[in-house]
């Protein structure tokens, strides 16, 4: 597996999180912005993964520097302990999101399949997609390269014939183009698609080659291709009034395509968070193979999405990912502003205790019409939260030590002065 510092070039990772960013999930939420119109629509959708993708690349900037994967670099802010319960969540949510991804691939996969050969078969499609993500786990890291890189590039082809068939088509008498929807609903699905990316991202930029690879490719390739992929969903939702393209690729006689194209992206997508539920069950058990814990989920997921009705879990899982909206601040601000490191503490009440007032924050403004979304306030409002609470700790902290001192005003010429002002630049 990805044992091998710098093995990755600029490509590859483009590759990577463009295929990631192609999949069902992605088109049926753009579906969801349909009611913005298309002006409207594509501001938000631009905007949102504008913002989302820098918040992403940045915590994979993390990874880069310190050669640590996503949810070990967390330890930077929460302490080894405390990194602990981060990935316990995490695996939670990539074991569920796993299953969900092989269920509506599976499914997708199935009505093609019935229309094409009449084999009415989800439960084997399903299964069918939780090997292949189980193979591209085990081929590892030279055969993950050139499969991925090669997968890439036969989804970008296939998706440019889908998109040609989706926006060449016929508009219904009434479409969704009147712009009823809300801009704040639009800009937040379009946000939180790259941010749900976060707790994996720095498994894949710790192995970049360089520093441009670890920030332009993914960027580059999660945003064109997320964009991509919304924009599908809205023409899908506008102009045949369902965000699914298996019904325009059926119409327009693209049966194959349209399955290799469902097939190879759930497939690109899903071996994501199969690899990285291995790499946060490291953070804790740090003996166990890593090629052997993805095994693991792989079969785990595919278990989950061939047994139990998952649609029935999915506010459970958006409850665990509400947590990485404020995680996400607290990391960024303790790395970038306040060169904070805790990595040999235990834990660190300062970080928990500001991810958890921004998670009741979030919870607290998420019914509100917000032009930016609840997710961004969230982060805004967190990381400003999170600075205040480590400067008033630090600041008790020297007036504790030195009660004298801290009664004294420096002059202006003062060299402790001087050294402040030095040390905030």
């Amino acid at each position: 597996m990805m044992k091998e510092k710098g093995s990755l070039t600029g490509v590859n990772l483009f590759f990577l999180w463009f295929g990631a960013a192609v999949s069902v999930a992605e088109i049926l939420t753009g579906g969801y912005i349909a009611d913005l119109g298309w002006k409207k629509g594509i501001l938000a959708i631009v905007l949102g993964h504008l913002a989302g993708t820098i918040l992403l690349v940045l915590a994979g900037l993390i990874g880069f520097r310190e050669r640590l994967p996503a949810i070990t670099a967390t330890r930077i802010s929460f302490g080894k302990q405390g990194s602990w319960l981060i990935s316990g969540i995490n695996i939670l949510q990539l074991v569920g999101w796993t299953a969900i991804m092989i269920i509506e691939g599976g499914t997708a996969m199935n009505t093609i399949a019935v229309s094409l050969w009449n084999f009415n078969h989800p439960v084997v499609m399903s299964a069918i997609i939780g090997g292949l993500a189980g193979l591209w786990v085990f081929w590892g890291m030279r055969g993950f390269r050139l499969i991925n890189t090669f997968a890439a590039l036969l989804l970008l082809i296939l998706t440019i014939v889908m998109s040609i068939v989706i926006f060449t088509g016929s508009a219904p008498g009434g479409t969704l183009s009147a712009g009823k929807g809300a801009f704040g609903m639009g800009f937040e699905l379009s946000i939180i698609m790259p941010l749900s990316w976060f707790p994996l991202i720095s498994d894949y930029t710790s192995q970049a080659k360089s520093k441009k690879g670890a920030l332009l490719a993914p960027f580059l390739g999660y945003f064109i291709g997320s964009c991509w992929m919304y924009f599908i969903g809205m023409a899908g939702g506008i102009f045949f009034g369902s965000p699914d393209p298996t019904r325009a690729m059926l119409a327009a006689n693209l049966g194959l395509t349209a399955l290799a194209i469902i097939g190879l992206s759930t497939v690109t997508t899903t071996f994501l968070d199969i690899y990285s539920a291995g790499i946060s069950l490291i953070n804790i058990f740090t003996r166990v193979n890593d090629r052997v814990a993805a095994l693991f989920f792989a079969a785990a997921g595919t278990l989950v999405a061939v047994i139990f009705p998952i649609a029935r879990y999915t506010d459970f899982l958006y409850l665990l990912g509400s947590v990485f909206a404020p995680l996400i601040a607290v990391l960024l601000v303790d790395y970038f502003v306040l060169r904070q490191d805790n990595r040999n503490k235990k834990t660190d009440l300062t970080a928990s205790a500001s991810l958890v007032v921004g998670i009741a924050f979030y919870y607290t403004i998420k019914t509100l019409d917000l032009l930016i979304g609840a997710t961004l306030t969230t982060i805004i409002f967190t990381a400003a939260l999170h600075w205040l609470f480590r400067k008033g700790r630090k600041m008790l902290a020297e007036k504790a030590d030195h009660p004298a001192k801290n009664c004294q005003i420096a002059p202006d010429d003062s060299p402790i002065r001087g050294k402040a002002v030095k040390d905030v630049f």
